[in-house]
């Protein structure tokens, strides 16, 4: 007698029956995903607070009161005031302003150069063999090095810092990419391309890009974070984005010497600065989580 509580498919047998998956799509995977929802959570009350920093906090935040100084948080000062009298709060929300946008230009023109650079690199062996020996030299040196002496050399201000930071991160970018591209090269829809004479053009745009495009965006998340990190410790040591403009970067140099005082100078921005590196590190490993074919199978 056959049992109707769970009828057999005709048309699947055996081990068939687990491949037919229906996935569901990505944002809706990315929303079931609870480390994800936190991290976006947190990265737009960082980036909305920082864009509307004058309407939240006011302007000026440089302006300096010595009548209030070492002030600890309250109603009217939420974060304190450091040494100077100034309104932490101001300094914490404008400095996210620096801080987010140099991460966020750094991130766009290293993972352009990179992705270009790395789909070249895959594609074509000369060029491979040529590129990645420079690659393997500059990565030879420590990053911060590498930043820290061009920083040195130019002086500092956000555009000198912006050059030296998307330079620095292009390499382990680049790697990436062309790992991806070696290995999308060989599937049989590339050479099948290649053989009925499909431009080569065509064949990066709609074929191996698009392969390649989750790490790709996995990795924009871990070079956005590793920026806004190297922008703040350049401005720790003084070479950062000087002295005119505020990050939270400048805001942990100008308050380390009032650490036993105003513990509070230090926490605010620090506290920003390790939420977003955090928010970041965390979006990017529930983005490789969720854009992973195989993991994606079996949600």
């Amino acid at each position: 007698m056959q049992d109707r509580t769970n009828p057999p498919n005709p048309g699947l047998d055996g081990d068939d029956k687990e491949i037919v998956v229906v996935t569901k799509p990505v944002w809706q995977r990315l929303l079931a995903n609870p480390t994800a929802v936190i991290s976006v959570l947190c990265l737009m009350v960082l980036v909305l607070g920082s864009v509307f920093a004058n309407a939240v906090a006011g302007s000026d935040p440089l302006r300096i009161n010595p009548s209030i100084r070492f002030k600890p948080p309250s109603f009217e000062f939420p974060f304190g005031t450091d040494n100077l009298g100034r309104d932490m709060f101001k300094i914490v929300l404008h400095g996210g302003k620096t801080s987010l946008l140099v991460g966020a230009v750094v991130t766009i023109i290293s993972m352009t150069v990179a992705t270009v650079l790395g789909l070249l690199a895959g594609y074509y062996r000369r060029v491979d063999m040529f590129l990645m020996r420079f690659v393997d030299g500059l990565m030879s040196f420590p990053a911060i090095v590498l930043a820290t002496a061009m920083t040195g050399y130019l002086g500092p201000s956000v555009g000198t810092v912006v050059t030296s930071l998307s330079i620095v991160l292009i390499a382990p970018s680049l790697r990436v990419v062309r790992g991806q591209v070696l290995v999308v090269r060989e599937l049989q829809m590339i050479e099948a391309a290649r053989a009925v004479g499909v431009p080569t053009m065509r064949i990066f745009t709609k074929y191996i890009l698009p392969a390649v495009s989750s790490p790709i965006l996995v990795q924009a998340s871990f070079i956005f974070s590793a920026a806004i990190l190297s922008e703040a410790a350049l401005s720790f040591i003084g070479l950062g984005i000087g002295s005119e403009d505020i990050s939270w970067g400048n805001a942990l140099t100008e308050s380390r010497n009032y650490v036993s005082r105003a513990p509070w100078i230090v926490m605010f921005p620090g506290l920003a600065l390790m939420l977003a590196i955090l928010a970041l590190n965390l979006l990017g490993d529930a983005l490789r989580d969720v854009l992973d074919p195989k993991l994606a199978r079996r949600r």
